[in-house]
């Protein structure tokens, strides 16, 4: 059943404020961080007036807002007419598609038909970041606007429960790595310099740590990348393990995959970004995913029984 216009335009309305507002939420957190509040829409109002502005007022942000927030109502109605235009909106991949496709094309296109004289007057994890969570928001709310009884987010995944146990045991391990990396910067008194300098590494191509960036949107995007490699590695190993509790033999592969993403982590550091690990030290960097294998083992281990009473109390026979 088709929605009247009227309804469309309303919530794609609403729904794009409301993504409009996580962006300039986002955006606050990260200009109050460096210590210069509303520094972002100062700059980019600059850009669309080709001038710059010494300080934020309060007449210049208010104009840059107007501006900001009528884009995120237009693009919210564009995706409120996508989402209506399937019978069972793929809303996870519409997210997707509004924040990394539609509102990157949309800002790099404003900056070029703006004169900007470079694209990077904002560093692109800072924008990736924001889009990834307004994208979310937008669908999130338009999903519950239209009254869709299937699961969304979350919800949706207790309906795969490998994936589900993998999305736990994946943040079990990223939250101990990053934890075992906060204490250890804290001590050494540079609080989020790891994640500073494998952001600046693995995002920004820094050539030394001379070029490292602590920015709240740097580490923030890297927290998103870290977190989504350990949720694809942590998924990985609960379907192995589902597959051990029907063949005990594959145990050794469970081990073997373990060895694997602890090299694969250490390889990459050293190909990638070999300054890195001068800099925090290979023996800290291999502590930390020894520490995360060792968690997400735990995990596994703790929501499989049934792997339990067979490979503790049911012979193995391996074939040779």
């Amino acid at each position: 059943m088709r929605r009247p216009v009227q309804a469309l335009i309303v919530q794609g309305v609403t729904g794009g404020i409301l993504a409009g507002l996580v962006v300039a939420l986002w955006f606050l957190v990260v200009d109050l961080f460096v210590g210069h509040p509303f520094r972002t829409p100062t700059l980019l109002a600059g850009v669309l007036l080709h001038r710059e502005f010494p300080q934020a007022t309060f007449r210049l942000v208010a104009t840059y807002s107007v501006l900001h927030f009528g884009v995120f109502a237009l693009l919210g109605v564009a995706m409120a007419w996508v989402s209506a235009a399937f019978a069972a909106p793929p809303r996870l991949l519409l997210s997707v598609v509004f924040g990394l496709v539609l509102q990157e094309v949309v800002f790099y296109m404003g900056l070029l038909l703006s004169g900007a004289p470079h694209l990077d007057v904002v560093p692109w994890p800072h924008v990736f970041g924001a889009n990834i969570a307004s994208g979310l928001v937008l669908m999130s709310y338009l999903h519950r606007a239209e009254r869709d009884p299937r699961p969304f987010g979350l919800a949706a995944l207790q309906q795969r429960p490998v994936v589900m146990k993998g999305l736990v045991t994946g943040l079990v391990g990223a939250v101990v790595v990053a934890a075992w990396f906060f204490v250890r910067d804290l001590v050494a008194g540079a609080p989020l310099h790891t994640p500073a300098a494998l952001g600046s590494a693995l995002l920004l191509g820094a050539a030394g740590p001379a070029d490292v960036s602590v920015s709240l949107g740097l580490v923030a995007t890297y927290t998103v990348v870290h977190f989504a490699a350990f949720v694809v590695a942590g998924v990985a190993l609960v379907a192995l393990a589902e597959h051990v509790e029907r063949v005990p033999a594959m145990a050794f592969l469970v081990v073997l995959a373990f060895i694997v993403l602890e090299a694969l982590v250490v390889a990459t550091l050293a190909v990638g970004a070999e300054w890195v690990l001068g800099t925090i030290g290979w023996w800290s960097v291999a502590v930390g995913n020894l520490l995360a294998v060792l968690a997400m083992g735990w995990q596994v281990w703790r929501t499989h029984p049934t792997l339990q009473r067979r490979l503790l109390h049911e012979p193995m026979h391996v074939r040779v």
